[in-house]
Formats: C-alpha cells, structure tokens, sequence
C-alpha cells in the first residue's frame, strides 16, 4: 500500500514560501529596501558618480579645446612675420595654455628690451634669456596645474569607490545572517533579497570607479602630451628670441 501522508515540514516550508511578501529586485526596489547605513553608502557612491562624470564631460571638452587651439596658434606663430604684431592680436585673446605662455614671454621681453637690449655686455644677454626661460617656465607650471585640477578627484574615486562598496556589502551580508538567526528561517527566499541587496552596494562602487579609473588614465596620458608640446614650443621660442637677442 502506497503511503500518501505528506511530510509536515515540506508543507510548513512550502506554505511559508508562498506566504512571503514578494521583494521589489529592480535597482530602486534593493536601493529602498536596504538598511539605512547600507543606503547611505549607495548614496554617496551614485552622487560621487556623478561627480566623477561631470569633471569626465569638462576634462573631455577642454582637452579638445586646448589641442584644436595649440594647434591653430602654432600655425598662426611659424607663418607670422613681426612678432611684435603677432603678439598684439594674440594677447587679447589668449585663451589657451600656449597663447599665455607666448603672451608672458613677449611681455618680459619687452621690458628687456626697453632696458637691457641697447647694452652689448653678453652677461646682460644672457640674464634677458634666462628671465624669458622663467617667465615661460613658470606660466607652462601654472597651466600645468590648472589642467590637473579635477584629476586627483578621479584618482580618488577609482581606487577607493570599490571598498566603500564593499563596506556597504559587508553591513548588508551581517544584517542579513543577523536577521536569519533572530527567526531561524534559513530558506532562500528569505536570504536571497538581503544578501543582493547588499552586493548592489559593491555594482554601485564599481560603476562608480571604472569609468573614473579609465578616464584618469586616458586625460593622465593627455597631459602629459601636452605638457610635452607647450615644453618643446617654450624652448623652440626662446631659441628665437635668444637669436634676437645674440642679433
């Protein structure tokens, strides 16, 4: 004879399954359903991404910016004639790192000029070149170092946006085996939206920090090409004016 009894703790498991509140599994479903601290870090993780992003959209434009300008100034440079006239147009109109750095060497250089130039003692020459070198020198660091604004944040947020992540995981996980332990209900439908609740927090910090990571490495190498440019223009320009000079 067949034993049709059915197993009491089946039943019970069964019966308190489809009893059970269903979760919300969409993104804004987990984010409100988590625990205050674990919310808190989902919070600062979205706003610091979208930080990250707005200095990604401004680095982006002003590197195309500044390169398309560079660009067009050296043109406009080689094919001049009179310096002097060049840098009349120029200086009302410098926008970009290496207008600036012509403009401030053209403006030391007219102060030299004015009171240095009509002496023929080399070691005057000399001081007039170095000067121009510093001038130059100094407004090529200052560019240098508005460009890197926004960089350092970058950095930030792709190194350590991962482990505010999983900090927010880790109170999410402990919350979720607390909870389990307090009503002894081990079934995975009781786990199971807890736990991704708290691994939200992780995809949060990583969404967070790829982007920031690859952009600082792609505007880091920018940077550098470019500082390169204004560095060999700097020295192909006081090689002009040192010829002037020596003239």
């Amino acid at each position: 004879m067949v034993n049709t009894a059915v197993d009491p703790v089946s039943s019970a498991d069964i019966a308190s399954a489809g009893a059970a509140v269903p979760h919300d599994m969409s993104f804004i479903g987990m984010f409100l359903h988590a625990e205050p601290v674990v919310q808190a870090v989902m919070g600062l993780l979205l706003f610091a991404s979208f930080w990250a992003w707005a200095v990604i959209f401004d680095k982006w434009l002003t590197f195309r910016s500044i390169k398309s300008k560079a660009n067009k100034f050296e043109s406009d440079f080689w094919a001049s004639e009179a310096l002097d006239k060049f840098n009349e147009r120029v200086k009302k109109r410098a926008n970009h790192p290496m207008a600036k750095i012509f403009v401030a060497a053209m403006e030391e250089w007219s102060r030299s000029k004015i009171r240095d130039l009509s002496s023929a003692q080399m070691a005057q020459k000399l001081g007039i070149r170095e000067r121009i070198n510093l001038v130059m020198m100094v407004a090529r660091n200052r560019e240098i170092e508005q460009l890197e604004s926004g960089l350092g944040f970058l950095a930030t947020i792709g190194s350590s946006a991962p482990f505010i992540g999983l900090f927010g995981t880790v109170l999410g996980i402990m919350h979720s085996f607390t909870a389990i332990a307090i009503s002894k209900n081990t079934s995975l439908v009781s786990v199971a939206p807890g736990i991704a609740e708290a691994l939200f927090a992780t995809a949060i910090g990583l969404f967070a920090a790829i982007p920031a990571v690859i952009s600082y490495n792609k505007f880091s190498g920018e940077l550098d090409k470019f500082a390169g440019k204004l560095e060999d223009f700097s020295v192909e320009f006081n090689t002009l004016l040192s010829r002037q000079i020596e003239g």
